[in-house]
């Protein structure tokens, strides 16, 4: 029997409407254009807008495309990891919450959290339950509302981030491609630099932790870049090295978009060209789970079947990994 690997036979997302330009922060912070371009490379993101909606009003319009386009009806989905840092309520699951918005009644679901890894987390984790032949449809879906978690007085943090968000379909596969390896870190002494104070059990909401504005992220850029440069290159060229690839196989590097410089870095380290690097920072900027599956969904045309990916990112906790794959379609 051939051996089963997890591959991704479909890719979609979902960005809202509202393009927040950079523009418009200059009229909420003490901020410019030229100031955000050069640092970050962002030039506007979108924002989810509208009375009680959440991250899963962003992963439903996603997942309904996603089976439209894999010619997958909702009651043959098995299971729904949903990657998020802001999920709709602490519970239930916002997987949950999709799974029945979308009509997968035979699916169970939960939500996965790590961050800006988050993506290539649940996806190494629904890889698993796909190579052991007991699932055959597998959704991974990476979105977040981090505007619902921004303080839109705070620079530091206010022009990084975006909403929206994206899913895969993992399916079995016996050609050899999909998923081959995978690096994946976590060191939770990074936690002081990149977090949200308050709104979890340590230190539930009160009255006083509103008014102190710790519901919000809370970021030290200088540290979290030198951790982010340093961990999302470091284990994207592991990863290479120890499935003897060269910056000849590679065919894309799909890196998160959290900031132009480190995806430079990363793809130096690599020793791989812009011309594969996925990016498309400028016009969402970071939308922390939901950045992957947006590159992945915008190239989609571009990827050739047995092409060889990278994956890497990079994250609050800290959280870091890289996933190598093989494209396993041609363009439709």
């Amino acid at each position: 029997m051939s051996k089963i690997t997890a591959a991704i036979t479909g890719v979609s997302g979902y960005v809202p409407e509202y393009v927040l330009t950079n523009k418009e922060l200059e009229t909420l912070v003490e901020t410019n254009d030229e100031w955000i371009v050069s640092r970050t490379g962002i030039k506007e993101r979108r924002i989810l807008k509208g009375e009680g909606l959440g991250t899963s009003h962003i992963a439903v319009p996603a997942v309904k495309e996603l089976l439209k386009k894999t010619n997958t009806k909702p009651e043959e989905v098995d299971l729904l990891i949903c990657a998020t840092t802001t999920p709709d309520m602490v519970f239930p699951a916002t997987a949950n919450l999709i799974t029945a918005e979308v009509g997968a009644v035979n699916a169970f679901g939960y939500d996965l959290q790590a961050a800006c890894s988050g993506f290539l987390f649940a996806v190494a984790t629904g890889a698993k339950f796909v190579e052991s032949g007991q699932y055959k449809k597998v959704i991974i879906v990476g979105a977040d509302k981090m505007s619902s978690i921004i303080d839109y007085t705070d620079r530091a943090t206010c022009i990084i981030f975006g909403d929206g968000g994206g899913a895969v379909m993992l399916e079995p596969n016996t050609e050899g491609l999909g998923i081959q390896d995978q690096i994946l870190k976590s060191d939770g002494s990074g936690a002081p630099f990149l977090h949200m104070k308050a709104g979890g059990s340590r230190k539930p909401a009160t009255i006083e932790t509103v008014q102190a504005r710790e519901h919000f992220a809370f970021q030290e850029g200088q540290t979290v870049f030198k951790f982010a440069v340093k961990g999302m290159a470091d284990v994207a060229a592991e990863v290479m090295e120890r499935n003897n690839l060269t910056a000849d196989d590679v065919a894309w590097l799909v890196p998160h978009q959290a900031n132009k410089r480190i995806i430079e870095a990363t793809a130096n380290r690599m020793g791989v060209g812009s011309d594969k690097v996925m990016l498309n920072i400028e016009r969402y900027g970071n939308t922390t789970s939901g950045t992957i599956p947006l590159c992945l969904w915008e190239y989609e045309n571009q990827m050739k079947k047995g092409d060889n990916i990278i994956l890497a990112a990079f994250g609050g906790g800290f959280t870091w990994g890289s996933i190598y794959l093989k494209w396993a379609y041609d363009p439709k």
